[in-house]
């Protein structure tokens, strides 16, 4: 079986250490040392639609600032085929079919879509009930990774609800039209379990554009600093022990910070461990863990944010790749929708079979 790989983001602003730890490192990695066939990224502006329909500018303007940060981590036009998703057009179709196979109350219990509804505050009235298109996300969702028979996805962990709707969608589609035609995927996570689901700054248990509590792959050095300091920690005295348990200065560490780190800015320890230990016994303030988490952040998105700025003088160039890539990746969605519609029995005329049947019963 070929080995593709599909991923994306929704463009609703510019992507975060969040995305960066969670996904985006896993992809780069994928893209180097992985074998694959084909790797495919997909700018979601249509399911960045689902709650900003009010605001489609607003998605217009930061399909370009993901694209920036793509190539800004390390992502290589010469090996990823990157395309809009909204420019596909076996998507939607292919949407409106898998959406026969999947319940509402299936879709609505989907921990990710429970999650996000409650962040978005919808259902709590009937004018601000839950859009058609939101609660349709997971089926959507499916159509992207069916489409291009991608069975690796590298994604965060909350993400996972999403691939096992779609490896049900799969079982449920060959089952029912006795073929093998869409293939089935697994999730790649990132090795080190604490970036599956980055805090916000704030302690909210995710880093979320839309809770405004992210530090930005293309924030500058003093904006950094600053949401940094910003961090709350807990309140004690110098002496006292540090608590580890829920403290977010050490979550970002054990997130970003290696052993080369403590070397170049901490070396009075040797790794995290034993920065951890002497935390613990008191007498080490949040400042200056702070103070250390603002260097290995430095030295992490400095040349991420020097790569996006080179990037950014050559956007003509950018914007023939993903003009490229859509092409390609449209020609690969629509022969897996011809099977899909072969499968089902309704390509009334791409042959003569249909009209030897009409035909054949009426005459």
């Amino acid at each position: 079986m070929k080995n593709i790989i599909l991923t994306g983001d929704r463009p609703t602003g510019n992507l975060h250490v969040g995305h960066y730890v969670g996904s985006l490192r896993t992809r780069v990695e994928m893209q180097n040392n992985s074998n694959y066939d084909k790797f495919i990224v997909l700018i979601a502006d249509a399911q960045a639609l689902t709650d900003n329909s009010g605001n489609p500018q607003k998605v217009r303007d930061n399909v370009m600032e993901v694209m920036l940060d793509y190539i800004a981590v390390g992502l290589d036009p010469k090996k990823v085929i990157f395309a809009i998703q909204s420019e596909i057009t076996a998507l939607p179709e292919l949407t409106a079919y898998y959406m026969n196979l999947v319940t509402l109350p299936r879709v609505l219990r989907n921990p990710t879509v429970k999650s996000e509804v409650k962040m978005r505050g919808y259902g709590k009235s009937e004018e601000c009930g839950i859009p058609v298109g939101f609660a349709n996300y997971p089926i959507s969702q499916a159509a992207d990774i069916t489409a291009f028979k991608a069975n690796l996805i590298p994604v965060g962990e909350d993400q996972e609800p999403m691939l096992e709707q779609t490896r049900e969608i799969v079982k449920s589609f060959n089952r029912i039209y006795g073929k093998e035609v869409l293939v089935s995927c697994k999730s790649c996570l990132p090795e080190n379990e604490i970036c599956n689901r980055l805090p916000g700054l704030d302690g909210n248990a995710k880093m979320s554009k839309s809770l405004n509590n992210c530090i930005y792959l293309s924030d500058s050095p003093e904006i950094i600093k600053k949401k940094v300091n910003s961090i709350a920690t807990f309140p004690r005295a110098l002496e006292e022990p540090g608590i580890l348990e829920n403290n977010i200065l050490f979550t970002y560490l054990e997130a970003f910070a290696n052993d080369e780190h403590f070397v170049k800015y901490y070396p009075e320890f040797k790794n995290l461990d034993e920065l951890k230990k002497a935390y613990q016994q008191g007498g080490l303030g949040d400042g200056r863990i702070k103070k250390f988490l603002n260097d290995v952040l430095q030295d992490v998105l400095l040349p991420i944010r020097t790569k996006r700025e080179e990037a950014a003088k050559n956007i003509k160039y950018l914007l023939d790749v993903l003009k490229e890539g859509t092409k390609e990746a449209n020609a690969i969605a629509n022969q897996t929708l011809a099977e899909v519609k072969e499968a089902m029995g309704i390509n009334y005329f791409v042959d003569n079979k249909f009209e030897e049947e009409v035909l054949k019963k009426y005459n």
